[in-house]
């Protein structure tokens, strides 16, 4: 007889640690599944081919799964000298060998070009879209089309660890940088040529690797214990400042409308009622806190 699973709600943040080789989507539905959760998205893609933390949204957290699209990302990568490929990563197609005549010293000398506001051309092994089709589609036909450079920025950069034709960056990065492209554009200033052998987030803007479960973990737990390794709604909003709200302003808030608030606070705030979040709101000039998106918590 077919089980037939019942759906319910869910409200929270699960920091994953995913697994290599699972798309962001799949790790999503097996997340979702493990929690019966109604409710479900992601916070961006994490690439197949890396691992790390996704932060994962059930419930009235996908409200604001989009937040964290923009938010800054870090990452640990693995590159290998001597060897390019045509997609910039190990799966691709090796397309030039050449000695590795470089040590640590010229390694860092090369990391400085690379930090800052800089432009990287994307990959044609990518999922922008030409014409309505992802490059991804084109790149496997052979097709290479002109791509314009897009501007990007890495804020830090570090070398970890260099042996021989191998060595680990830390990269912290703004939205929309490609890993696989600072390491073959790193092999083309160095002289040989690299290519990206590995991947591991460990950061989404200000949530990092710290309580990460991983999806063998989650299915190990009674799954009256896997909701302890939930984090609340608001741990996607701890870069906003907190504004309390009581009474009838909080009924207001609550209704959509907007309240007055203290004087010298504007931009983006978490509202809370009796230690409750309630919401995000609008602080604007005019002294008024206006609604931008609410939250129902089941008590």
């Amino acid at each position: 007889m077919q089980f037939k699973r019942t759906w319910q709600r869910v409200d929270g943040v699960l920091l994953l640690d995913k697994p290599l080789g699972l798309t962001s989507n799949d790790a999503l539905q097996k997340a979702r599944r493990l929690f019966s959760a109604a409710k479900g998205g992601h916070t961006g893609t994490l690439d197949p081919a890396a691992t790390g933390l996704l932060p994962l949204c059930f419930g009235e957290a996908t409200k604001f799964s989009a937040d964290l699209l923009d938010a800054d990302k870090t990452y640990e990568a693995v590159v290998k000298l001597g060897v390019t490929t045509d997609s910039g990563d190990a799966e691709g197609q090796v397309v030039a060998t050449a000695p590795v005549a470089v040590n640590e010293a010229d390694v860092r000398r090369a990391l400085p070009q690379f930090t800052g506001a800089i432009e990287q051309i994307p990959p044609m092994h990518s999922a922008l879209k030409r014409n309505g089709r992802p490059l991804y589609e084109l790149a496997r036909k052979g097709i290479e089309v002109e791509r314009a450079p897009r501007a990007v920025s890495i804020h830090a950069l570090e070398l970890l660890s260099f042996a021989g034709d191998t060595l680990s960056l830390r990269v912290r990065c703004s939205k929309g940088t490609y890993i696989r492209v600072l390491a073959a554009d790193l092999g083309q200033v160095l002289g040989c040529g690299a290519h990206l052998i590995g991947l591991r987030r460990t950061a989404v803007g200000d949530l990092d690797l710290h309580g990460a479960v991983t999806l063998a973990e989650l299915e190990a737990l009674a799954e009256a214990a896997r909701g302890g390794r939930l984090q609340p709604v608001d741990a996607l909003l701890k870069s906003l400042p907190i504004v309390n709200v009581e009474g009838e302003a909080a009924e207001r808030f609550s209704h959509g409308n907007p309240v007055e608030l203290p004087a010298g606070l504007t931009g983006k705030v978490r509202v809370y009622a009796d230690g409750r979040l309630i919401g995000v709101g609008e602080a604007a000039e005019d002294g008024r806190l206006w609604p931008k998106r609410l939250v129902q918590l089941a008590a």
